[in-house]
C-alpha cells in the first residue's frame, strides 16, 4: 500500500473513531424522540417530497455521504483538533450524563476494534467444563486491584451479533490462540463456519 493509501486508511480509522460514537449516540437519542412522537402520532416527514409523497432515493448516495463523512472527520481530527478542544469536548460530555454515557460506551466499543489502543486482540481459549471450550478475548489480565488475584477478564462475542458476555476467569483456565484477532473475531462471529487458515 503506497503512502497516500496508508493515510486514507489512518484518516478514515480516525473519522470512524469519531464519527461512529457521535453518529449512534445521536441515533439512539433520536430514535428515542421519534419513538414517542410516534406514540404520540406525530408524521415524520423527513426524506419525503411534500410535493408528491414519495421518498428521495438515489441508490448509493447515503453509503457515499457517509464514507465522505467519516473520511472528513478523520482528516479534520488528525489535522486541527488539538489536545485543549478535545478536553474542552470530554468537559462538555460531562456536562450531559445520558448522552456522555452512550458516547462513551460506544467510543469504548469501538475503540476496541480498531485504533491504536485495540482491546480484542488477544484471542484465547477458555476451558469453561468438562470438555467444553470457548473463544473469547482477554480484555484484563490483572485484577489484583479488585480484590481478584490469579483472574483475568475474558470477553465472549456470540454468534451473528455484536452483542457478547463477559466472564472473570483463573488464569490457569486461559489458553492464548495462535491465530490473529480479526480470524478469532470472525469464526466466533460466523458461528465456527468462517474458513480456517
Amino acid at each position: 500500500m503506497n503512502r497516500l493509501g496508508r493515510a486514507l486508511l489512518n484518516y478514515l480509522i480516525k473519522g470512524l473513531l469519531i464519527v461512529l460514537p457521535v453518529a449512534l449516540s445521536i441515533f439512539i437519542v433520536v430514535w428515542g424522540v421519534t419513538t414517542v412522537d410516534s406514540w404520540l402520532n406525530v408524521n415524520n416527514i423527513l426524506g419525503v417530497d411534500p410535493r408528491t409523497g414519495a421518498s428521495r432515493n438515489i441508490p448509493g448516495l447515503g453509503l457515499a455521504l457517509v464514507v465522505g463523512i467519516i473520511l472528513a472527520a478523520g482528516i479534520f481530527v488528525t489535522n486541527f483538533v488539538t489536545e485543549p478542544m478535545y478536553n474542552w469536548f470530554q468537559k462538555l460530555l460531562d456536562k450531559l450524563p445520558i448522552i456522555k454515557f452512550i458516547y462513551s460506551s460506544i467510543k469504548d466499543l469501538t475503540e476496541a476494534f480498531v485504533g491504536d489502543e485495540k482491546k480484542f486482540n488477544h484471542p484465547v481459549l477458555v476451558d469453561v467444563e468438562g470438555d467444553l471450550k470457548r473463544i473469547g478475548f482477554l480484555t484484563q489480565s490483572d485484577l489484583k486491584s479488585i480484590g481478584l488475584p490469579g483472574e483475568a477478564i475474558v470477553y465472549f462475542p456470540f454468534s451473528y451479533s455484536f452483542a457478547g458476555q463477559v466472564y472473570v476467569v483463573k488464569n490457569e483456565k486461559i489458553k492464548p490462540l495462535n491465530m490473529s484477532a480479526a480470524e478469532a473475531m470472525k469464526l466466533v462471529v460466523s458461528g465456527g463456519v468462517s474458513h480456517l487458515n
